[in-house]
């Protein structure tokens, strides 16, 4: 039985006492307990849904995932797979007879069916390397996947045999590829992720791709079954454009691979119309801005009559979904909110709900997904700034949310949660308006002045929004009030807002974040003689900058920052498309540029007692990068303390226990402070 069900029965069990408890404040290990909805999908007659619920193993710190089911009325809800596994990826059969999943029961992620009458279940074949993006066929017979297939390691000067029995060295590692390290899995395996076929009722998976290129995109099958259409960059310059991808047909008889698009740019994400004669597909052309808007667009299966339909919507598209032959849905996030809207061939737009969100653990980022049925029924993912994501559904016409799920309702009705409440204020530097959000203590009294956190968001190209978040909750059951906000380069307010960063991070974000605090001390209720500010990655960046610039600041942690923007270049696994995009030119050849915008030029300024928190695998803003600032902080004899996560990638709260520690440390060094 999974921790799911447990939670579920103890809640039943409870319910005579829960009106008379009285809350308490929400807690570290209130952490562990948890969940939340994710990857909603409708059943073929599309009565019932089926989501992934993950759940925090508090035994083996980690996050372990479920399938669940429930009617369109909320009833009849419960699980379908339980355990401590992660199950997940579920996809119904067109004929809705059977279900596929993936599951890591047997200790790699395997191709599980169910059939849905009987409950038998059993694994499609023993894949040596996992699989992902699970998509039947139309007539319910085959499975398309993406799976990695390893190449040969590389020996540039071998080693003579040793003698038997001699304890030689281990053997060197020959490396000559640009990207030889991914943040989250390590230094890079030899190898390409490639697109198989398998027979549904079991068999040997077939590879129908090949080459020296990766192919990890969502994959489409043509309405008789012949060919599949997937995005992948096949391009001879692939290692030096990585972002420049087509989409693909690959014909399952022949082999062969066709380009259907070829502009400087992305394309991805390909759907078939339930007609089977068009093909919607998602991109932009790489114009080499920091950021680009994601555009909808649409062709014949051929490729011919290519048709951008969101013409002038100044948002990013998102995941998207045939509705019929005419209309398609697609998610996008507008001031920090998750939306679903309609757009028609003709690209007639109409917004159908809102509230998109929760699968984001820690921090108060935009998430979440959705899907849509037959019939234009919309389940997503819905939440609000007091709890994680749930089941939500919403009729075609769109409306109201119709939350169908309590997932997290046994624990956060019993607790006490910070009011989050909106606030629009003017930069300094230019009038922009920017948006934030503000949370209250958990036991505010309005007659009081409270310290107040300047947390700010990574990226730099993302967005918070009126989102539940631990880490922010956590904070203010400490008794902080805490800010944060949507500088410019933030997403959702349009491509223009978003790229006043190019070429200049940062840069007047700085003021962007200032008025903000200045902002909020003038409501009230701030002490402005209390002042604290942290933030992780892109937020790492702006917490140095900014105490490199003001002392107004108490104190500061710095958590997976960039500190120099010429060894982040050389160093991180992105180094090259921060060249490209966010300088438009080598360190080498502009080491100016690069300097003046390292938070590190800065430091000599800096008297704000500091610490630095970041992963010791982190290869997306390497330790190295905390470690140098630290080192310039201690030279000149500002308090400074170092904190290096054990076994922590970039993500530091992929274990739960590392989100407890994080928040810890922050709230232990400003209550010093």
């Amino acid at each position: 039985m999974g921790k799911g069900l447990y939670l579920s029965v103890i809640a039943i069990l409870m319910m005579p006492f829960a009106a008379n408890a009285q809350k308490s404040n929400f807690e570290w290990l209130d952490v562990f307990e948890l969940e939340y909805a994710s990857d909603p999908q409708f059943s073929a007659d599309g009565d019932e849904i089926i989501y992934v619920r993950t759940f925090m193993d508090i035994m083996k710190d980690r996050k372990r995932s479920n399938l669940w089911r429930v009617d369109l009325d909320g009833d009849n809800h419960r699980p379908v797979t339980t355990g401590l596994n992660n199950n997940a990826n579920p996809r119904f059969s067109p004929d809705g007879r059977m279900l596929a999943y993936t599951s890591n029961e047997s200790g790699k992620s395997q191709i599980m069916i169910r059939f849905l009458d009987t409950g038998q279940t059993f694994e499609v074949a023993q894949l040596q390397n996992g699989a992902s993006r699970l998509t039947w066929s139309p007539d319910s017979t085959q499975i398309a996947f993406s799976a990695f297939v390893p190449g040969t390691e590389k020996s540039y000067a071998p080693l003579p045999s040793a003698p038997k029995g001699a304890e030689w060295a281990d053997k060197a590692i020959y490396i000559e590829e640009l990207q030889f390290r991914r943040d989250g899995s390590g230094f890079v395996k030899p190898g390409n992720n490639h697109i198989f076929v398998v027979p549904a009722m079991g068999g040997t998976p077939r590879q129908v791709t090949s080459g020296e290129f990766n192919h990890t995109s969502q994959i489409a099958w043509a309405a008789d079954g012949a060919k599949l259409y997937i995005s992948a960059n096949r391009h001879d310059n692939h290692k030096m454009e990585a972002r420049d991808s087509e989409i693909y047909s690959v014909d399952l008889t022949s082999g062969d691979i066709a380009a259907l698009t070829d502009r400087f740019g992305p394309d991805s994400n390909p759907r078939i119309s339930p007609n089977g004669r068009m093909i919607a597909y998602s991109g932009s052309d790489d114009k080499r801005m920091g950021y680009h808007i994601n555009s909808l667009y649409v062709m014949n299966v051929d490729g011919s009559d290519k048709k951008m339909i969101t013409e002038g919507f100044d948002r990013s598209v998102g995941t998207f979904h045939w509705v019929g032959n005419d209309e398609i849905y697609f998610q996008y996030t507008d001031l920090g909110t998750g939306k679903v809207a309609k757009v028609d061939l003709n690209g007639d737009m109409d917004d159908i709900a809102s509230g998109i969100s929760g699968t984001s653990f820690g921090r108060p980022y935009a998430s979440g997904s959705f899907n849509v049925s037959g019939n234009g029924t919309v389940a997503m993912t819905y939440a609000t700034a007091m709890d994680q994501s749930n089941i939500g559904v919403v009729g075609r016409r769109g409306g109201e949310v119709n939350q169908i799920t309590d997932i997290n309702g046994d624990l956060l009705s019993h607790r006490k949660l910070g009011e989050v409440s909106e606030v629009w204020y003017k930069s300094s530097h230019d009038g922009q308006d920017i948006q934030g959000w503000l949370v209250k203590p958990t036991d505010f009294d309005p007659a009081k002045k409270y310290p107040l956190i300047l947390e700010i968001h990574g990226g730099p190209f993302t967005a918070y929004g009126p989102h539940f978040a631990a880490e922010i909750q956590l904070m203010a059951n400490a008794g902080y009030m805490v800010l944060y906000t949507n500088p410019r380069g933030s997403t959702s307010y349009g491509y223009d807002f978003a790229n006043l960063i190019h070429h200049n991070y940062p840069g007047n974000d700085y003021d962007d974040l200032i008025s903000g605090v200045d902002h909020v001390i003038e409501m009230g209720n701030v002490d402005p003689d209390k002042l604290y500010v942290t933030g992780g990655s892109g937020g790492g960046v702006l917490s140095s900058w900014i105490i490199g610039k003001t002392d107004r600041f108490k104190a500061a942690v710095v958590a997976k920052p960039v500190i120099n923007w010429t060894s982040f270049t050389l160093y991180s696994d992105m180094s090259l498309s921060s060249a490209k995009y966010w300088f438009g030119s080598m360190p080498w050849d502009d080491q100016e540029n690069y300097w003046r915008r390292s938070p590190l030029s800065l430091v000599g300024n800096v008297t704000t007692p500091t610490m630095l928190l970041t992963g010791e695998l982190d290869m997306r803003t390497p330790m190295p990068e905390s470690e140098q600032y630290y080192q310039a902080l201690k030279m000149q004899e500002v308090e400074a303390a170092l904190v290096r996560i054990p076994g922590s990638y970039h993500g530091i709260t992929s274990r739960p226990s590392n989100l407890i520690t994080k928040v810890q440390h922050i709230v232990k060094w400003f209550d010093e402070h």
